[in-house]
Parts: C-alpha cells; sequence; structure tokens
C-alpha cells in the first residue's frame, strides 16, 4: 500500500537491509502488474456484457456495473503505482485513486448485499425501490463518498501519517463488513423459515431464489473479509509499532489485489461466460 523503499525495519538476521527493501519493493511492483493486466480487461467485458444486456441486463446489475467501473479505476491505481516508480510526478495521483478500492469496492458491495437482503427479507419494500432511479442515487450518494475517500486518502499519505490512513480504513472495514455481516444472518434466518401453506413449486422456487442471495452475500462477506481483514491486521501492527515494514504489508497487499477478481468471476458465472471452464 505505500512506497517499500521508505525506511522500514528489516527482519532479524537479515544481512543486508537495502537488499530485502527493493526485494519486497519488486514483488509489489509484480502483484501491482498482474491486478492491471488481468483486471482491467476482465473488469472492461463485464462493463461491456452489463451494457449490452447480456445476462441480468442494466437495471438488475446496476450496482455490479458501478463496481466494475469501481474496479478499473482500482486498475489504474495499480498502474499509476507501477509508472510512478519512472516518473514520480504521478505518485500523488496514484495515492488519490486508493479510495476507489478502500471505499468504493467494499461500498458498492454493501449495496449489493443490501439490494439482495430486501429482496429476501422485504420483498414489498424491494419492489418499490425496484426502479432504475433509485440504484442511479444511491450510486451517485456512493461515489460522492468515493471521490471524498480518494481525498482524504491523498490528504493524509501526502502529509506523511500512515497512522491515521491505517485508522481511516481499518473503521471502513468495521463498518462495511458490519451491515454484510447482518445481511448475510437476516437472510439467514429468512432462509431457515419455512411456508407450510405455499405450494411446493413455488415454495421451491422462493428457496432457490433465497439461496441464490444468500449465497452471494455470503461469498461478498468472505470476499471483503479477505480483502479488509489483513490489511487492517498490518494496519494495527503499524499503529502499534509505529513503522512500516514492507514484509508484514506484502500479504495483505496480495489479498487486497486478488479480492478484485471475485465479483467478475461470479458475474460471469451467472452470464454462462463461464461455462468452458466448469465443463
Amino acid at each position: 500500500m505505500y512506497d517499500s523503499t521508505e525506511n522500514s525495519t528489516t527482519p532479524e538476521g537479515s544481512t543486508n537491509p537495502t537488499t530485502y527493501s527493493y526485494r519486497i519493493h519488486a514483488f509489489e511492483l509484480y502483484a501491482f502488474s498482474i491486478s492491471f493486466l488481468v483486471g482491467l480487461p476482465t473488469h472492461s467485458y463485464v462493463v461491456w456484457l452489463i451494457v449490452k444486456g447480456t445476462g441480468s441486463g442494466v437495471a438488475s446489475g446496476f450496482f455490479n456495473l458501478n463496481l466494475s467501473f469501481c474496479e478499473i479505476s482500482s486498475c489504474l491505481n495499480s498502474l499509476f503505482f507501477v509508472i510512478c516508480t519512472v516518473y514520480p510526478f504521478l505518485t500523488k495521483l496514484a495515492l488519490f485513486t486508493q479510495g476507489f478500492g478502500i471505499t468504493g469496492r467494499p461500498l458498492f458491495q454493501c449495496l449489493m448485499c443490501v439490494e439482495r437482503y430486501l429482496a429476501v427479507v422485504h420483498p414489498v419494500t424491494f419492489l418499490k425501490f425496484k426502479p432504475l432511479r433509485y440504484r442511479v442515487m444511491c450510486s451517485t450518494v456512493a461515489w460522492i463518498i468515493t471521490l471524498g475517500s480518494c481525498l482524504c486518502c491523498l490528504l493524509i499519505l501526502v502529509s506523511g501519517n500512515i497512522n491515521v490512513h491505517a485508522w481511516f480504513f481499518s473503521l471502513q472495514f468495521i463498518l462495511f463488513f458490519s451491515i454484510q455481516l447482518f445481511c448475510l444472518s437476516a437472510v439467514l434466518r429468512v432462509l431457515k423459515q419455512s411456508g407450510p401453506g405455499e405450494r411446493v413449486r413455488e415454495r421451491e422456487e422462493e428457496n432457490h431464489m433465497k439461496r441464490r442471495a444468500f449465497h452471494l452475500i455470503l461469498i461478498t462477506t468472505l470476499n471483503i473479509v479477505i480483502i479488509y481483514v489483513p490489511i487492517t491486521i498490518s494496519g494495527f501492527f503499524t499503529i502499534m509499532t509505529k513503522q512500516y515494514i514492507p514484509a508484514i504489508w506484502f500479504p495483505a497487499l496480495i489479498c487486497f489485489l486478488l479480492a478484485g477478481f471475485v465479483q467478475p468471476v461470479l458475474y460471469l458465472h451467472r452470464a454462462g461466460k463461464l461455462s468452458c471452464l466448469c465443463s
């Protein structure tokens, strides 16, 4: 998440701290490069499928569409971090675009989970807010919050206060994870309820819809755990030790980058574009 060439503490027994630091830095550059080269075409393909109307269409996949745009911005963030090693004037742009991954990604994931939660637990309310204009309003607010987070990341990191940055994304993780955990438990509780007065076929179709929503929320919640738990642990470690150690942050960075591929794979699977791989 930060420049690994900064002063840091290396593990005991490291005979060459400078070489160790640059080795970690090289691994980070490889991770950023893979994130950009694989993530950009994957998320762009998902955007193309949603706009084209393949799968569930633009209306029902509107939050997924915004999430893909946010992930594309995160891929560009990876590109900026690679380029700024050669062109340092792009460093501020790289720091600014961190907000798309820190806030934008989990925020749109939460909107998707809340949408599934309303569809299962409060279907009448879901039908009331089903029109596209409500999704556009929620997405507009989400983008404003995300851009505000980008500005905060820039100001905090330019000031060099890593501890404040660690608190910044750690508190966001707790908030977003709590929302998704609530949606997951509520859908699970409704899923376990039986409907004795319903027809067998209708009950099976309803249960299939509930299970699908539950699985989506479960995978999304596990995804956000993979994204933020390692980074949060690294953040608290940085807060306690008051120093940045590349070896501690590198595994968290890998989890952060790889977790961005979960949502596009889920959408491609639902759209039937991974049938050749599944077979």
